[in-house]
């Protein structure tokens, strides 16, 4: 992409299946200035590079043309309800015209688009057309049983009903570069049909064309409004608090540091931080996990989450189109339109197929009566069904079908993959490199032991606590946090002064108080070899040793490490049972490192610096290793780049998901596995569908040859084989993680 080229998005209304896609594709990529087309059938987007010289108004009516509709994306929010995007689209209609108002005022009235759907499905143009050739089909068989000398005539007028609209697309397509269309092999196997006088099959085969593909309309609507669900979860007010007075605000005019309040039962209208109560939030909509999470002032909140029992004020961190929601959709949607490797060699390899089953037809048709004497109409009718057979609709849906379903499916998991590459590389991983604060740890300090010598361990941590009373350090928050937990009311103590590198010392109740180091301690109070022995267990196990000391005695220790995530032991464990083996590479000190690689049973590699990390992975790539690297994304990004897959996990808004190649949003280890098990469930779904579309093909191919079966049986592979392909597809949208933590 050069400097001067832009990128525009549209919305295309009516596409569902993939040679709705390769239509407007080659299409577009004719047209000057344009200089990369993306298409998704299954967002229903499109996206364009293009130069300045571009006509995008053009553009679109050159979609407009081959009986799509395109809206450019900015002209209408994507969340907005309502908007065809979120509703099943309608597949290609035909004659009928649109009442939009932003229609040209001198477009003839039966210039085919292909309407948004507003309804349901059964209100669509596709749908009327199909019952309207239906309608058509039952009055030809009326009348050729009352007058049978009508039946030719009756059942070619039917047929007529629904052929003229695909026979219109076919030659909108030949003129733009797809002369091998599903429409076109349809139009010239139905008027070949009523040539050798098989009027009445030709008829039954276009309304099962049309039946086809409204089918595949509706399934094509149902993953494209499982993503757009998300946006569905969006409040659409919001209680702003302004000069302390609550007032009702659309959620999306909140700006950044607003304040709003969320009472208990209500969903939380913008990403944001908690400034004061208390509250259980149902993060099940945006994550799927199931327990409701506690959030207090400072933690982070999610937009479309949901407060469950006290009332909130939060201060808004991002606009309502950068909130983790949103982002979620912009970044599914994107990787939707980008190409998995199984979807190139399957577009390169139909591009030829479909030619090649023209050539096979002909010959079929030609050669028996030619060469053989046999008789001709049959084997033009036989030629006829091979060349509806050739479609290669289902074989070309089927890898994007499945694509766009699991990453729909992981998206509301909060398992973020970019694009179909991504979501095939990770089932082949075998070794997974984790970072370690942060990724396998919780990234900050909590208390693990507290040791009390001359006063119980409740009042060692009250003083401790007194000395650290106001101090954001992490160490100081994780003893008041313990403090906390235990019900310790904590005063604070006078006095209190930082010393640099040795601790921190304090007044409180006429007691002078001292929380320093084990080095810092030694050299106040001697410390007996007894407690030297302990304190030097407790740094054998990764942990950070603070000493109280209560006018010039010590009088407790407490222990402070950054421990392991609740799930990490299950989620290493879950990667092992798929073949994955797991390494930790860490900045941090070798002791701290092997004691918790030890609590988890995996290999460590410390005191690394990002370029160390960057090295070591290079290292087991060479070894023929598939590696994925999962870190913050922050310090690590070199060495997230330099693997197969690099994974950023963090919390939600604070992931730097352009440095990764896939995101989890919610800092679960096991998700790391449920990507793995996501990916392998998806590639076995695209073997079944590449087996079931050609098992078909195959299966019917001989039948027809041999006479067995005739042209509807025919359109039934082709329609039939994108309708279960596409259905197999969609149980991945029902995905919902192998690995949970038990409630």
């Amino acid at each position: 992409m050069s400097v001067t080229d832009r990128l525009a998005r549209f919305r295309v209304d009516g596409m569902d299946c993939a040679s709705c896609a390769e239509k407007i594709d080659r299409a577009l990529r004719r047209l000057p200035g344009i200089a990369d087309v993306r298409v998704s059938v299954v967002a229903g987007t499109l996206t364009v590079t293009h130069g300045e010289e571009a006509d995008l108004a053009g553009l679109a009516r050159k979609v407009d043309s081959l009986g799509y509709r395109a809206v450019p994306l900015d002209a209408r929010s994507p969340a907005e309800p309502g908007a065809p995007a979120s509703a099943p689209c309608c597949g290609h209609d035909h004659d009928h015209h649109h009442h939009a108002p932003d229609r040209a005022a001198g477009e003839p009235r039966g210039s085919h688009h292909h309407a948004p759907l507003d309804g349901p499905w059964w209100r669509s143009a596709k749908a009327r057309l199909t019952i309207l050739c239906g309608l058509a089909l039952a009055v030809a068989f009326a009348a050729a049983h009352l007058v049978p000398t009508t039946a030719f005539w009756a059942f070619t007028l039917a047929m007529a009903v629904g052929l003229v609209p695909i026979a219109r697309r076919a030659l909108a397509g030949a003129m733009n570069g797809s002369p091998f269309s599903i429409e076109t092999l349809m139009t010239v196997a139905a008027a070949g049909a009523v040539v050798i006088d098989a009027a009445e099959e030709a008829a039954v085969v276009v309304v099962l064309f049309l039946i086809g593909e409204l089918l595949e309309g509706i399934a094509a609507g149902r993953a494209r409004a499982s993503i757009r669900a998300l946006a569905e979860l969006m409040p659409k007010t919001a209680l702003l608090e302004r000069d302390g007075e609550p007032e009702t605000v659309a959620a999306d005019s909140l700006a950044v540091g607003a304040v709003v309040l969320v009472r208990p039962g209500d969903r939380i209208p913008a990403d944001g931080t908690v400034l004061s109560g208390e509250s259980a939030v149902d993060e099940a909509p945006v994550t799927g996990e199931s327990v409701p999470k506690r959030k207090e002032p400072g933690d982070t909140v999610f937009a479309g989450t949901v407060n469950q029992d006290g009332l909130l004020r939060l201060e808004v961190t991002a606009m309502a189109a950068d909130n983790t929601i949103s982002r979620v959709i912009a970044l599914v949607e994107e990787a939707q339109e980008s190409k998995a490797p199984t979807e190139r060699f399957i577009d390169r390899f139909s591009r030829y197929y479909t030619p090649a089953v023209m050539v096979v037809a002909a010959l079929i048709a030609v050669l028996p009566p030619l060469v053989g004497g046999a008789e001709w109409a049959t084997w033009i009718y036989r030629g006829l069904a091979v060349l509806l057979i050739g479609c290669p609709c289902a074989l070309v849906i089927s890898t994007p079908a499945a694509i766009a379903a699991a990453l729909s499916a992981g998206a509301r998991r909060g398992l973020l993959m970019k694009g179909g590459a991504v979501l095939e590389g990770l089932g082949r991983i075998d070794r997974a490199a984790f970072d370690k604060t942060g990724t396998l740890t919780e990234g900050k300090p909590k208390v693990t032991d507290i040791l009390g010598l001359t006063m119980d361990e409740r009042q060692v941590l009250r003083l401790a606590a007194a000395l650290e009373a106001g101090s954001s350090h992490p160490l100081a928050l994780a003893i008041l946090a313990r403090a906390q937990a235990d019900g310790i009311k904590v005063v604070a103590a006078s006095q209190a002064t930082a010393l640099g590198g040795r601790g921190v010392a304090g007044m409180l109740e006429g007691r002078r108080l001292f929380l320093a180091s084990a080095r810092a301690a030694a050299e106040t109070a001697p410390l007996d070899a007894a407690l030297a022995q302990r304190i030097a267990a407790l740094n054998d196990a990764g942990k950070t040793v603070s000493l109280l000391l209560v006018d010039g005695t010590i009088a407790g220790l407490i222990a402070l490490r950054d421990e392991p995530r609740e799930d990490a032991v299950q989620g290493l464990a879950a990667l092992r049972a798929l073949g994955v083996e797991a390494v930790m590479l860490t900045g941090d000190n070798a002791r701290t490192a092997s004691a918790i690689a030890g609590t988890l049973g995996i290999e460590a590699h410390a005191d690394l610096l990002p370029q160390d990390k960057q090295r070591l992975v290079g290292d087991m790539r060479a070894k023929g290793y598939r590696v994925a690297k999962i870190g913050d994304g922050i310090n690590d990004a070199p060495a997230l780049a330099a693997a197969d897959i690099g994974i950023a996990m963090g919390g939600g808004t604070d992931v730097a998901l352009e440095t990764a190649d896939a995101a989890i949003l919610h800092g679960r280890v096991t998700d790391v596995a449920d990507m793995v098990a996501l990916s392998r469930a998806t590639m076995r779904n695209i073997w079944q569908n590449i087996g079931l579309a050609l098992g078909l093909k195959a299966v019917f191919l001989v039948t027809t040859v041999l006479g067995i079966t005739g042209l509807w049986p025919a359109i039934l592979a082709d329609t039939g084989a994108t309708v279960l392909v596409t259905a197999n597809a969609m149980r991945l949208l029902a995905w919902r993680g192998a690995y949970r933590l038990p409630k």
